[in-house]
């Protein structure tokens, strides 16, 4: 017995068989990781020739690194390192922090997911936002201090690795 719900079925099943594609479905493999690319070769060579260097000259040294590159992020984590006083510190980690997140944006992270410390690339960042949540910890800025420990767990809940 033939009934028209079956004709309807076959009507439809055949209208709808040339709109499928024979594409596999790409499912999500879980929370997106994203890794910033390498710097630039030279900006890295500078920045390594800079930190040989002792005292004053080495931080002046990897400061003209900086200025010469603004968007290499090791260099704004060294400038916080090298900083002659805490506000100055905060100052280069929050440029290195904002600098990050930009970068990040650009390389297709969209405000969540990984950014983990096993990619030495996603360091310069990493370590400005962890500077910045220091330095903001030293000024009284506990609410600040707070996000940033809380982002960087959010960013690799694995935690900051032992050096």
């Amino acid at each position: 017995m033939f009934l028209a719900s079956d004709s309807v079925m076959a009507s439809t099943t055949a209208a709808y068989a040339d709109e499928v594609s024979d594409q596999p479905i790409q499912f999500s493999s879980g929370i997106p990781t994203t890794v910033i690319p390498e710097p630039d070769a030279n900006d890295a060579e500078r920045l390594a020739a800079a930190l040989e260097l002792d005292g004053d000259a080495r931080r002046a040294a990897v400061a003209d690194v900086v200025a010469a590159s603004p968007r290499f992020l090791a260099g704004w984590a060294e400038l916080g390192d090298l900083g002659r006083d805490t506000i100055e510190r905060y100052a280069a980690y929050r440029v290195g922090y904002h600098r990050g997140l930009d970068t990040l944006r650009a390389n297709g992270w969209r405000g969540s997911g990984y950014v983990r410390w096993a990619a030495p690339t996603n360091h310069g960042f990493l370590r400005s936002l962890r500077g910045l949540g220091q330095m903001a910890a030293e000024i009284g800025e506990t609410d600040e201090a707070e996000r940033c420990e809380q982002f960087l767990l959010q960013l690799d809940p694995s935690g900051i690795p032992s050096e």
